[in-house]
């Protein structure tokens, strides 16, 4: 219960602080997150940026985000990618039933063997099949 005391400017301010922290927490952990992201960065000058971090909090983050910005956002984004395609290879695997391109490229062979599918379809679909994999 809010007491009688607290005036609506104190609690528009509380909230400005409480979404700061907030904003200050995230950004550490953006910072932190990107710091052992980063493959290019050796272990010695990971270990001064997070000493650097944790020693001058607001200084660390405002050079940090100054030096390595953009190369902050590069990592972000290959991350996002390489995730988007795991999950869509997740999905078209779970999708097919687990059913690996080999799989199907050796039903399809055993078909072609056994006279149900010709020399031509044959090649039409393993040109598909081939083409799907390499979109992956």
């Amino acid at each position: 219960m809010i007491s009688a005391q607290w005036q609506f400017g104190d609690v528009l301010l509380s909230m400005l602080w409480l979404f700061l922290l907030v904003v200050w927490f995230w950004l550490l952990i953006s910072i932190f997150a990107d710091i052992f992201r980063d493959r290019t960065t050796s272990g010695w000058a990971k270990a001064l940026w997070v000493v650097f971090v944790l020693v001058f909090p607001l200084l660390g983050v405002l050079v940090y985000l100054i030096v390595r910005g953009r190369d902050m956002a590069e990592r972000a984004l290959r991350q996002q990618e390489a995730d988007r395609r795991a999950f869509d290879t997740y999905v078209r695997d779970t999708a097919r039933g687990g059913v690996s391109t080999a799989d199907e490229l050796t039903r399809l062979a055993q078909l072609r063997d056994q006279g149900v599918i010709d020399a031509d379809e044959f090649a039409r679909i393993k040109a598909r099949l081939v083409a799907g994999t390499a979109q992956d």
